[in-house]
């Protein structure tokens, strides 16, 4: 008798890792032949290998064990240091060793920036938490760029290495960057900021007094912060050391309890004396940063495609394994319209998250590029952004139950959804971006026009909303649709990529998006639209494993 034995489990998929994510996503690998990274390949690729298998395996230790601060060693001296667990240095290490946060800035030839975001999607899809301090101490090069005194700090991320012992820039392998600017009675209105910046005598050092209601990656070297000088709103470098390795005249108060990103470490900062390096002109903070935000804005589309990626691949594995009344869930038509629905939503915005990074690795080189950039950064942004909440919440519904499970990996994905729209400002932010840019840039709006007239001519529906945009451009939005615009320019640039590359899906998207018949939620699709040939693309399910 074989006691203990009530039933024999069956009817469950297997187990989901280790996969290769990019060998696994079409659209991907196009998207990165298309924009201009193909000599990268092979090392995303590898990269890609890596991100499927190992370093989401260690993922699900560095969410559990929570990042942990430590204000006080055991004599009782202020030390303001956060632990986290050995798998999320392990991540680190191989995410700046691969270039996730350097590649751009150490190579810098036409195409890196593409290369960089494709390595960037990848690792969102299996460690987002960890793609925060990444982000940021990538964008945060240009930036640091503009002063000469701080080239060593841009360096230090172009090196490509994680060092992370808590020692003074000069005694560092590599470097990593955090940001410090939002403060409690502002939120997006930095122009609120109260913390103060003093001028010291016979150079461009301050002392800073004041605090930050989010200080993100408080372990990171240094930090850029926007304070209130004598001249007005700057930006400034603060490190976390100073030369002589004593700690900088900052106190970590506490940790964010955050509903996701929970690997990744947010703080409330008090400054207390602190000393930090200033960029730019005084008065100049917000202009002095605007290239770091279109950078970040980016990372912020590249990771909501990434985890609308991640999710899908959850629910077609479970979908194609999973068998109700009598056939696999793949084969209920029903469930197929959604995961076709899903399929269309992820690559269109894998396209449009791939044709920005285009736009920003060729801004230096071309103004046309340079002023799309400016705008798609804002527009992607917002769109992308708010349809991953959605995405997830559909996904998990595919798994049922458990996609309620954590070990589904579905909950961790769901939690996540919503910060990137928070996240380098809200959607209203982005909208109001976008027609600022509209009114105060004209070279943007002509970059926008073109890049829409470019697939004017293929598809019907595409043309109609084409014309209806033309017509509120021409009438001038107002504040309080700018919403609704926004939506449809977002919609509109991703049915324009994928048209002019001849995608397979291009057609189905343009029905189901830009159409007359137009479902609220997913799986409501037009009538005539193959599903079955859009979840072919995406292998019907079959991906390849690793080994």
């Amino acid at each position: 008798m074989n006691v203990g034995a009530t039933h024999r489990v069956d009817n469950q998929p297997p187990e989901f890792a280790s996969r290769d994510p990019w060998h696994d996503d079409v659209a991907l690998r196009e998207a990165v032949a298309r924009e201009g990274a193909g000599a990268f390949a092979a090392r995303i690729a590898g990269y890609g290998a890596l991100a499927g298998g190992e370093l989401l395996a260690r993922s699900f230790d560095a969410h559990r064990d929570r990042p942990r601060l430590r204000t006080h060693d055991r004599f009782g001296q202020r030390i303001d240091t956060v632990e986290f667990h050995p798998a999320y240095h392990a991540i680190l290490q191989s995410a700046i060793g691969h270039g996730v946060a350097g590649l751009s800035w150490a190579e810098p030839v036409p195409g890196a920036h593409v290369a960089r975001a494709a390595l960037s999607y990848l690792h969102y899809q299996v460690e987002p938490g960890s793609s925060c301090p990444l982000t940021m101490t990538h964008a945060a090069v240009p930036v640091l760029r503009r002063a000469p005194a701080l080239r060593a700090w841009a360096e230090g991320v172009a090196a490509c290495r994680y060092d992370p012992r808590d020692l003074p820039m000069d005694d560092k392998a590599g470097l990593t960057l955090g940001m410090g600017m939002t403060e409690k009675q502002g939120g997006s209105d930095v122009r609120a900021n109260a913390t103060t910046a003093t001028p010291l005598a016979g150079g461009d050092d301050y002392v800073l007094r004041g605090h930050k209601w989010f200080f993100s990656a408080p372990m990171s070297d240094g930090f850029l912060v926007l304070a209130q000088a004598p001249g007005g709103l700057t930006c400034l470098l603060m490190p976390r050391r100073l030369p002589d390795g004593s700690l900088n005249g900052f106190r970590l108060m506490r940790l964010k309890d955050k509903l996701g990103d929970w690997s990744n470490a947010s703080s409330e900062v008090e400054f207390d004396a602190a000393l930090a390096h200033r960029i730019g002109e005084e008065g100049r903070g917000i202009a002095t940063i605007l290239e770091m935000v279109m950078l970040t804005r980016l990372d912020c589309m590249l990771g909501s495609a990434g985890l609308m990626r991640m999710a899908l691949s959850q629910a077609l594995h479970h979908c194609r394994h999973r068998r109700a009344f009598g056939k696999a869930l793949l084969e209920q038509p029903l469930m197929r319209s959604v995961l076709a629905d899903l399929a269309l939503e992820s690559e269109a915005a894998t396209a449009l998250a791939f044709r920005v990074a285009r736009a920003v690795d060729a801004a230096s080189r071309d103004p046309a590029e340079a002023a799309l950039a400016r705008i798609a950064t804002a527009i992607g942004k917002f769109w992308i952004c708010k349809r991953a909440p959605a995405f997830a919440n559909e996904a998990q519904e595919c798994l049922g139950g458990a996609g309620y499970v954590e070990e589904s990996l579905l909950p961790r994905l769901y939690r996540q959804a919503p910060l990137n729209s928070i996240w380098e400002g809200s959607g209203n932010i982005q909208c109001l971006d976008v027609l600022r840019a509209l009114q105060r840039e004209p070279e943007t709006g002509e970059a926008l026009r073109a890049e829409l007239d470019a697939a004017a001519g293929i598809d019907g529906d595409f043309d109609a909303a084409l014309a209806a945009l033309r017509q509120v451009l021409a009438a001038g939005p107002s504040e309080a649709g700018a919403r609704g615009v926004v939506e449809a320019m977002a919609l509109l640039l991703q049915a324009s990529v994928l048209l002019r590359a001849g995608s397979p899906i291009a057609r189905a998207f343009c029905a189901s998006r830009l159409g007359n018949v137009r479902g609220r939620v997913f799986g409501v699709l037009p009538a005539g639209i193959d599903s079955d040939a859009v979840l072919a693309r995406n292998g019907a399910g079959e991906v390849q494993p690793i080994g």
